[in-house]
């Protein structure tokens, strides 16, 4: 599918006021994953961490929570045949989940944002690893720049060991970018914060430090693709934020979900 049409379709959601969206909100308490989900349908589960350093505009772990995973998910069953968790009010379920928690491994998705803050305690660290090798997956996005892009390679290298699983960039050519859209580039979406203040002169968040976006993976020993990374790029504003700005919406919105989608119909199809 084009993503001119992809760009009509969302259009067409935006634009109906009987359809659910959901903007940026004061901060809610988080909705912890149970230990077995109220169903079998999709859904995605939010990575609590803690954060050891600061970066702009970033909230650690609550970054992007929770209307970025609420409004992919209604825009996955919109434009999929996917079926999507749902609560007795009809709204998507997600839930946040601790990498020690039992729980994570009843999350067939799981994201991450602001992840040039994160730390992994030892326990972490293994919980986390014991469950992308036991199939979960992983996707973290939001977070710019060499110093941010450095401190997360590091951390990270205590739950999946760099020599054994590499951190690679994904060609344009590989199967992900084709799984529903085709996706000839890797969008840089900035926050709708940044793009305010800079009334829309640029999308590089940190300067010549973050000119281009990366979509990049790790894959297990089968070539499974366990963790997707974009880095320089807020893949996730152009969700969270997609009711309340429509020049917003228009510029970031269609290529935001057509590579949301793509990750997530990969991601369960592998």
């Amino acid at each position: 599918m084009k993503l001119r049409w992809l760009a009509l379709a969302v259009s067409v959601i935006f634009a109906s006021p009987g359809d659910a969206q959901w903007g940026w909100r004061e901060r809610v308490a988080p909705r912890f994953a149970p230990q077995a989900m109220p169903d079998r349908a999709f859904t995605i589960c939010r990575l609590m961490y803690d954060s050891v350093r600061w970066e702009a505009g970033g909230q650690g772990w609550r970054t992007d929570y929770p209307d970025a995973e609420r409004n992919l998910m209604v825009r996955l069953a919109e434009l999929t045949a996917t079926s999507i968790s749902v609560d007795r009010a009809s709204e998507p379920n997600h839930y946040v989940v601790r990498m020690t928690d039992d729980a994570l491994f009843e999350c067939p998705f799981a994201i991450a944002s602001d992840v040039g803050t994160i730390s992994f305690t030892p326990e972490e660290a293994a919980g986390l690893r014991a469950y992308l090798l036991k199939g979960g997956f992983l996707w973290v996005d939001d977070f710019w720049g060499t110093e941010a892009w450095e401190h997360w390679r590091r951390e990270f290298a205590a739950v999946l060991p760099p020599d054994d699983y590499p951190m690679v960039d994904v060609p344009l050519s590989d199967a992900l970018f084709r799984s529903l859209y085709n996706v000839a580039r890797i969008p840089q979406i900035t926050s709708i914060q940044f793009w305010r203040r800079v009334g829309g002169s640029t999308t590089s968040e940190r300067g010549d430090d973050s000119r281009e976006p990366h979509l990049r993976a790790i894959r297990d020993g089968d070539g499974r693709i366990m963790v997707v990374m974009t880095h320089n790029t807020d893949i996730a504003d152009a969700w969270e934020r997609e009711a309340e700005d429509r020049a917003f919406f228009d510029r970031f919105s269609p290529d935001g979900y057509a590579v949301g989608i793509n990750v997530l119909l990969h991601a369960m199809s592998h």
